[in-house]
């Protein structure tokens, strides 16, 4: 691919693409039929994200309200999936479900990360721009539909989690 077209990775990835599909048309396969394969070696992995919004002044004091309460108690489970760690960005500290508690030095953000089991996740964090509580998540299924099952199930979980 080289470093010509420097400021312009949508060409490059463009050009990468047309020689993946080119060479698995050429050996009787498709892109779609090499990604099915990744996700049938490694497992259906799906993200999302969720925001919930809360206007003026009382809306961004219950949205700091709704940060302090999570920060403070933090679930063991979420959607039936063990929270193995939660990092807290603003505290830095990583607090493993066995106890066991280590600082980060990483930068100071509003942040709350859970490892899920089953190599799952979710984040949230207030919006820097906007009057909303963001979550972001991403599940691992062993089929598609499975991983967009879980996904709605953590969805949803994280929303009742917040209130």
């Amino acid at each position: 691919v080289g470093t010509h077209v420097r400021d312009k990775d949508a060409v490059v990835a463009f050009m990468i693409i047309a020689e993946m599909a080119t060479t698995f048309k050429n050996n009787d396969s498709s892109i779609y039929n090499e990604i099915i394969k990744i996700y049938e070696k490694y497992g259906y992995y799906r993200e999302g994200q969720v925001s919930i919004v809360l206007k003026g002044a009382d809306g961004a004091e219950e949205i700091k309200n709704k940060m302090a309460k999570m920060r403070s108690n933090p679930p063991t489970e979420l959607a039936g999936l063990n929270v193995l760690e939660v990092r807290d960005y603003q505290e830095h500290v990583i607090r493993k479900a066995d106890g066991e508690v280590y600082e980060t030095d990483l930068p100071t953000s509003n942040v709350l990360y859970y490892e899920l089991s089953n190599n799952s996740w979710c984040c949230v964090r207030p919006s820097g721009t906007e009057p909303k509580i963001k979550f972001y998540m991403g599940v691992k299924g062993s089929t598609m539909q499975d991983a967009e099952n879980q996904l709605a199930v953590l969805s949803e979980a994280m929303k009742k989690f917040v209130d």
